[in-house]
């Protein structure tokens, strides 16, 4: 195989003029002299045989082959930096954060309680816990923001482990109007009445509830207890999963609705470590115990596949 002819520096010259848009603001970002920016760039084109700017007016702007080699040498050297920044972590025996993305329809006691197993034995490692909601666990992974995460979506380019089977349970306060109609429900009988949803927490917003829209009126709000509790108090109606509303049913402040279909639904929580290639001790560890929390959870639930109330 032969070495490659242009450097990692070279690639951040050519890449640094085009976001600074041009050879003196990229040389004060890179901290260089503007001809010492301005030679890589051009020696770039020369080895490559390759225009990569044109005049257009006054202005240089990108060709075709440049703006493909822009996208291409961004991701290079952006591979680059995460693999030094891999390796430095495998060096080290402590590391000083754990970030973790998790979907709320995991149960909030069952997390904890992984994380303070995870606490006692790396007492020094800071946890940085984001609790996302259907599309945030997708732009954290994507954005490099997160270590591992646990989610109902794996997203394109990453591979997940199942844990856990969440059930749904499409349910509301007994009085609710649903309840007085005093018979099985369709899906057409909810499109009059409140329905309530979480919102994406994905500044995005890649993702729809990934469940059924059809009512016209819609409450969205940021989290479960909110749901929960506007629920309770007839508000609307909502699927809940039912180990986070179990307490609620057992002393009725919610009923579960007699839908024909849809009643209950269910998703599989996976396992998604955003760097497999190079985890860290404490990324290892974390992952070991979410798989064997989420076991022990799973053979527990019997065959109903019901979760302690959480």
């Amino acid at each position: 195989m032969n070495n490659p002819r242009i450097s990692l520096e070279q690639w951040r010259s050519f890449i640094a003029v085009v976001d600074a848009g041009g050879f003196g603001p990229a040389g004060e970002r890179l901290h260089k002299t503007q001809s010492s920016v301005s030679y890589a760039v051009h020696r770039v084109e020369e080895l490559l045989d390759v225009n990569l700017f044109e005049k257009q007016g006054r202005k240089s702007v990108l060709t075709p082959a440049g703006q493909t080699l822009y996208q291409r040498a961004t991701q290079l050297v952006e591979k680059a930096e995460a693999l030094e920044r891999s390796a430095a972590a495998l060096g080290s025996d402590w590391t000083p954060e754990l970030r973790l993305a998790v979907e709320i329809i995991y149960p909030t006691w069952a997390l904890l309680d992984s994380l303070d197993r995870f606490a006692r034995e790396f007492p020094r490692t800071r946890v940085q816990l984001y609790e996302t909601v259907l599309g945030g666990a997708d732009e954290a992974l994507f954005e490099g923001t997160v270590d591992l995460a646990v989610t109902p979506h794996v997203p394109q380019g990453f591979g997940g482990t199942p844990l856990l089977p969440i059930t749904f349970v499409a349910a509301a306060h007994p009085d609710h109007p649903l309840h007085a109609l005093g018979r099985t429900l369709t899906l057409e009988d909810l499109a009059d009445h409140r329905h309530l949803v979480i919102r994406d927490s994905a500044l995005q917003r890649t993702r729809d509830s990934g469940g059924w829209l059809g009512a016209d009126q819609r409450w969205t709000v940021s989290n479960k207890a909110t749901q929960i509790t506007a629920a309770c108090m007839g508000m609307g109606f909502a699927w809940f999963p039912a180990h986070a509303i179990r307490r609620e049913l057992e002393t009725g402040r919610l009923a579960p609705l007699p839908l024909r279909e849809g009643a209950q639904r269910t998703a599989e929580v996976q396992l998604v470590i955003a760097n497999p290639d190079f985890p860290t001790q404490a990324v290892t560890r974390m992952a070991e115990i979410l798989r064997e929390d989420a076991a022990r959870l799973c053979a527990g639930a019997g065959d109903a596949g019901q979760l302690p109330p959480g």
